[in-house]
């Protein structure tokens, strides 16, 4: 048990990237990216053809950095400049990255076993391996918090917010959004990259769904750990990742459950259902013990009233 727990933080600080560039578009811009499912498997198919032909896996995971901005550039640019919906746009992209992607591998995938990656050194130390994962995605973590409050970054939130107002301000709003879509799949293709190198392979359909897991990161960390100022929002980005590894591990050892590893897409999909209900669920409740008090008062005051 204790295992599968820290391999779950484990996965869950890695995923934790993908999380916080899902944040970028789903709740900064505010823009369906789906994206996402095809820029994560372009940053593990660069990391790992680099990889093999012998290149530093530093310099290969910072290619498939480079990758992911370059994909999500070209969705912003389709999105701004071709004047197409943002979601047929994210789509588009990301059937156009399948075939790109199985341009780069040359086959359906690379196997990574035997080739030095970032994680050799530290394979075999738990403690140490979940140690600098967390270094990382604070790191980055901290980074996007700077950025956001830079004036690039203050616009890029606007942009999310009002973009005609930002507009009517003088931003260039298209410029704006190209960049946090950009940045968004960058921190994408950075995940798909680490996550390559941690499981020895990269496969042409390894992205399939992360869009999901992306928001159902965000949602949940956002449930729990709230999101009223971006510090708070990024952190709970981070943390919602790791607690939906923590969940998705217990849920597949609950014998009682009876699941299996073909299930994770459906215990993905129940856990954002749940995560989308419960804050619903909870500000019906709410309203509906306002209206039972304020009727409550108000009976109060007439019968006051008629006696009077």
């Amino acid at each position: 048990m204790l295992d599968s727990i820290y391999g779950a933080i484990q996965l869950g600080l890695m995923y934790a990237l993908m999380a916080l560039g899902v944040y970028i578009t789903f709740r900064i811009l505010d823009f369906p990216d789906l994206t996402v499912d095809g820029s994560f498997t372009t940053g593990g198919a660069i990391a790992a053809v680099m990889i093999t032909h012998g290149y530093h896996p530093l310099l290969a995971t910072l290619g498939a950095l480079v990758g992911g901005l370059l994909a999500g550039a070209c969705t912003g640019l389709l999105h701004t400049k071709g004047r197409i919906n943002g979601l047929l746009s994210g789509i588009l992209m990301m059937i156009a990255l399948y075939s790109i992607n199985m341009r780069i591998m040359g086959k359906p995938n690379i196997s990574l076993i035997g080739e030095d990656t970032l994680f050799s050194s530290i394979a075999s130390k738990t403690l140490v391996y979940i140690l600098v994962l967390l270094v990382v995605a604070v790191v980055f973590k901290l980074l996007l918090d700077g950025f956001l409050h830079t004036d690039l970054g203050l616009a890029l939130r606007a942009t999310g917010d009002n973009d005609r107002m930002i507009r009517s301000l003088g931003a260039n709003t298209d410029r704006t959004k190209i960049i946090g879509i950009s940045l968004s799949n960058g921190l994408v293709a950075l995940s798909g990259a680490l996550i390559a190198q941690d499981g020895g392979f990269a496969d042409i359909n390894m992205g399939i769904g992360m869009i999901v897991i992306g928001l159902a990161s965000v949602i949940i960390g956002e449930a729990i750990f709230g999101a009223r100022i971006v510090f708070q929002a990024t952190l709970a980005a981070l943390l919602g990742s790791v607690v939906y590894r923590i969940v998705i591990a217990l849920a597949l050892r609950a014998e009682w459950l009876h699941l299996e590893a073909t299930d994770l897409k459906l215990i993905t999909a129940i856990i954002v259902i749940v995560a989308l209900v419960i804050p619903t669920v909870r500000r019906a409740m709410k309203q509906k013990n306002v209206a039972r008090r304020r009727s409550a008062e108000l009976a109060a005051a007439g019968r006051k009233g008629g006696q009077a």
